[in-house]
């Protein structure tokens, strides 16, 4: 029987079949030595061959995975050289974040918009708790927004709490299959209550100590919305790791930087310290934004090669 991944804690998955039977499963043991090198083989999202147990009642065994259309995933967080995919087989990504309670870092955000270009997933943004803004968040707000439509990410404003900007948000996802990501403390679980107020999902406030939002999702889930579309909730995530990026790769993931490439004196520029070089050109004259163009060095200084 071909059945759809809902849900996913390690050993045991929740999967839903074509006739909408949601039934436990568990993986053969092969799956965890089959050449797959993330921390989790099957992933919510994943499309799977199951078999019924003998003897086990709503119990059944995933014997086969399908091809994934694509995937993301992040540096595992409990092992650097290894990742962890959040979820497969997704039409899209939202990145939930905020500019205030917590504030989400450009580099965080730029990280997750990394990974979807990598893995061919589009990626939006959407800023959460307007309600909050006072007129220095509303002035970054004004210049993100610009910053990123203009490289082709849709950026869109919305207050969970005011009911604003809820409506346009749901109307993108519509039929499709979001991953639904962000910080913990942006306001991901009260969006989703939005979508299915029966879930009635844990939400915590902002803690106090730390201005960072606490943990409320342990694991990811897919959940059905209402008229069609599914939406992937993922735990909060503190870092964006990421994974089998290179130096020579990363300005490919750039959309503004990747029409230059070709440009540059050398095929392997990194776009540093390298005379002749297209993009820093282009951030010179301002078709580059420098607050980008600045992350792209961090992320660069970032990456560690593997040892061959």
């Amino acid at each position: 029987m071909l059945a759809t991944v809902y849900k996913s804690t390690g050993s045991w998955y929740v999967v839903k079949t074509a006739e909408g039977v949601v039934l436990q499963a568990r993986i053969k043991g092969i799956f965890k030595i089959d050449g797959i090198t993330s921390t989790n083989p099957i992933a919510v999202g994943d499309h799977v061959n199951i078999e019924m147990e003998q003897g086990a009642e709503q119990v059944a065994m995933i014997t086969d995975i399908y091809n994934r259309r694509n995937y993301i995933n992040r540096q595992s967080p409990s092992h650097r050289m290894h990742h962890h995919i959040v979820a497969a087989n997704v039409d899209q990504s939202l990145m939930i974040a905020t500019l205030k309670e917590p504030r989400t870092s450009q580099g965080f955000i730029d990280r997750f918009l990394i990974a979807c270009e990598a893995y061919h997933v589009p990626a939006m943004i959407v800023f959460n708790k307007t309600d909050l803004y006072k007129d220095k968040e509303r002035a970054k707000l004004d210049e993100l927004t610009e910053m990123y439509t203009r490289i082709g990410y849709g950026v869109y404003p919305m207050s969970v709490k005011n009911s604003e900007g809820v409506d346009a948000v749901k109307e993108l996802m519509m039929g499709k299959t979001s991953l639904i990501s962000g910080h913990s403390g942006v306001g991901k679980s009260s969006f989703i209550n939005e979508l299915l107020p029966e879930l009635a999902l844990r939400t915590k406030d902002v803690s106090d100590w730390s201005g960072k939002g606490m943990h409320t999702t342990t694991f990811a889930e897919m959940f059905d919305l209402p008229g069609g579309g599914r939406i992937i909730d993922t735990p909060g995530i503190r870092e964006f790791g990421l994974v089998d990026i290179s130096k020579q790769e990363l300005s490919h993931y750039f959309p503004e930087m990747r029409h230059l490439i070709q440009d540059c004196q050398f095929n392997n520029c990194l776009h540093m310290n390298e005379p002749d070089c297209a993009v820093k050109l282009a951030v010179q004259e301002e078709r580059i934004h420098i607050d980008r163009y600045v992350s792209y060095c961090t992320i660069l200084d970032s990456i560690k090669e593997k040892p061959y």
